[in-house]
Parts: C-alpha cells; structure tokens; sequence
C-alpha cells in the first residue's frame, strides 16, 4: 500500500524529465503508451493467457511454449507481452499468427497495473525467468489473478545481492501463485531467498524443449566444421583457422552458412580466394572434389549441423550477440562461439559448464579449441557425452507448463 502510494507518485516527479530524456533517447519511450495500459486497436478477449518475455532471449525461450499452447488449447485467447522494443519487434515476428494480441508489458505502478488487468482480464499470467516487480505482486495476488515465474533463474551474483535485502524480496516472491526454477540450483536460491516452499518447483529449462530436426540427405565421411550464420568479419576468422587445421588434418571438410544471403557471393569469393575445391550446397556440391561447401541455401542449416564434428556459431566476434547454440547441441556436436554471446548468455553459461560448449577470446584460441576437439578424441567424446547430459538435465519444462495451464 505505501509502495504503490510512494512509487505512483515518484512516477508523476519523474514522467516530465522521462518525457524530454525520450526526445534524445527514442528507445526510452517506444511503447510507453501500451505500457501505461493505453491499448490500441484491443481485440474483443476471453480470459486470455498472458506470457511475458523482457526482451529477445526470454521471447525466443517462450516461443516454442506459445505455439504448443496454441496447439494445444486452440480455443484460447493468448497474449503475449515484451518490456523492450527488440523483445516486441521479434515477438512480432515469430508469433504474430499465434497470439491474439502483442503488446508491452505495464509499467510497475497500481494504475498501469490495474488497467492492464480490467482490460486484458488474463486468466494466467506466466513472467520469464526473474521479474520481480513489487505492485504486479502485490495487486495481482489481492486481485486473484493467478501469477507464475517460469523457466525462473538467479546468477550467483544477484543472489548475493538480493540476499542482503531478502526483507524485502521476500514478501515480494510469496505473493506470486507458484514461482517455477529451471534447475535444483534456482530452485534452493529461491527458497533461501524467501520464496514459498510448497508453490516452488523445478521445471527444467524452455530453452533446451526444442525438437531435434531431421536429419539431412548429405552423406560424407570426413572430420567438417560447420561455421553457421556467419557475419561479416566471421568469415575471415573462419577460413584462416580452417587453412591452419588442414595442414594437421588434411582430410578436414568446412561449411559456412553466411546468417544474410545477400552475402552469399561475397563469402564464395572469399573461400575461392583459399586455392581449396569450393562448391555450393544449392548446386548440389559434396565433398568429393571440394574441401569448403558454401551454405547458400534456405533452411537447411539447422539440419546440416547434424553432419558435422564441430559447430562454430556466428555473430559472437562482432557485436551481434551470438546466435542458439542449441540448434547444434541438440545433434550431440561441440559448440565454440566468439566472446559476443550476449543473446544468448544463460544457455552458454550452462553449455559451458557442462563442457558442451567453448567461448573463445580471440582466433587463435578458436584455432586451438578446433585442434583440442578434433586430434584429441577422449576430449572430443567427453563434449559430445556433455552434449546429450544437458538436454537430458534440461528436458520436460514446455510439457510442466501446458500442465498447469490445463
């Protein structure tokens, strides 16, 4: 009660100064009228089901969720809700013929929050991961309107930081129906922290409840590396470390999938440049005369990790932040990725402590990680078998969320 009193009026001090900083800065204003719960063009819902994803990652994570909800309960009214402008615009994209309605997430105050609930009027709201927010909490529960954290996780830095002020998460995390942690780990940070023991339980992680693709029609024997959604700057690194492991491995094959195929000619000429036998997966290439296949083709990457001993994920040596490594993991391969992995930071963190995945510094560390993989098979065999214990560790949490829904 005064939270809600001392946060509404410290929004009103703040709205004007918020208001002319957003004349300069365009991103700290971008939907600020759906998250004051000022909705354009609501469709007519029926006790939707609301999910909400911060950003890209969390969107991404929940993606496969939504869909299979869709599948499942087709007469359900979704809604899916972002706090950032990147998290709306791949909501957008990937679930616009899913959902009902997309929109922003309301800002944590009693009004915005409580004509967000009076005009959506959810009949579940599922928050991703870790959003604490104390009047969504608070309102919600006096309000009945069953609130779930899924897929939820601290890092041992906020851990230590929210336990100095565990008087006052506390309260906080006992107000929301159920809180679900990806692993046992989450599960004893959160209870530590205050969290109701009986409304606590693990899930597993969304991210790693992703279906294995088919394998493609592309028979070769030969030790490959795949540098999948390359990006400018990315081939280079690739195909210089690819030449200093072929003089230790001769027999080494290479396929790169440029991430914009409007940069498809412009790599060719790149590995043309080496002197190897290049060909083109949409000419129908193998590698019986070539040593470097270009990836020119739509949708095929994903099941091509399948043929290779090594995936090299693009987008992690510039500032793209890193592409899914799990659509290679889940093949049972290796990742190595460049230090930029920002989109995808959680899943590496886990990748990289099981030993399934390597994030390199710079190219010669990709280099050696390349060499430590392929010349050393008991290192090779231990990454694979991390590989196959992540997602055995990891599977079931789309199924436990479709439970409660049900």
């Amino acid at each position: 009660m005064i939270y809600g009193i001392l946060s509404t009026l410290l929004f009103i001090l703040i709205l004007p100064f918020w208001l002319l900083a957003g004349l300069f800065k365009r991103k700290l204003i971008f939907g600020i009228k759906e998250k004051m719960a000022l909705y354009k063009d609501l469709p007519k819902l029926n006790k939707p089901v609301v999910f909400y994803g911060v950003s890209v990652g969390e969107v991404l994570a929940m993606e496969n969720l939504i869909k299979k909800t869709r599948e499942t309960f087709p007469s359900l009214d979704i809604v899916v809700m972002t706090g950032t402008k990147t998290g709306q615009d791949i909501a957008r994209k990937k679930l616009s013929e899913t959902a009902n309605y997309i929109t922003y997430f309301p800002l944590d105050f009693p009004i915005f929050i409580n004509r967000m609930l009076n005009k959506i009027n959810p009949s579940k709201i599922f928050i991703m991961e870790t959003e604490l927010w104390p009047n969504f909490a608070n309102i919600t529960n006096r309000k009945n309107f069953p609130a779930y954290i899924i897929n939820a996780r601290i890092s041992d830095r906020t851990f230590n930081s929210y336990k100095k002020l565990k008087f006052i998460f506390e309260p906080i995390l006992k107000k929301y129906t159920a809180i679900f942690p990806q692993s046992e780990q989450d599960f004893n940070k959160f209870i530590n922290l205050g969290a109701n023991s009986q409304t606590t339980k693990v899930m597993g992680n969304l991210k790693f409840d992703i279906k294995k693709p088919d394998k493609i029609d592309f028979e070769h024997n030969y030790p490959t590396i795949i540098a999948g959604s390359t990006h400018t700057g990315e081939d280079e690194i690739v195909i210089k470390t690819f030449c200093k492991l072929k003089k230790e491995i001769p027999n080494l094959k290479l396929i790169i999938a440029p991430r914009h195929p409007e940069r498809n000619e412009s790599v060719y000429k790149l590995v043309q440049a080496t002197g190897f036998g290049v060909c083109k997966r949409s000419e129908n290439g193998n590698f019986d005369s070539s040593e470097i296949m270009l990836l020119d083709t739509m949708g095929e990457l994903g099941k091509m990790y399948s043929v290779c001993d090594i995936a090299f994920l693009g987008g992690s040596f510039n500032k793209t932040g890193g592409h899914n490594p799990l659509e290679a993991t889940i093949f049972s391969k290796p990742v190595i990725s460049g230090p930029c992995i920002h989109n995808f930071k959680d899943i590496y963190a886990i990748l990289t402590h099981e030993k399934a995945a390597k994030v390199v510094k710079n190219q010669e560390e990709f280099y050696m990680e390349c060499k430590n993989l392929l010349l050393n098979q008991s290192n090779y065999d231990v990454a694979v078998q991390a590989c196959h214990n992540v997602f055995e560790k990891n599977n079931g949490a789309l199924q436990f969320v479709l439970e409660v829904i049900k």
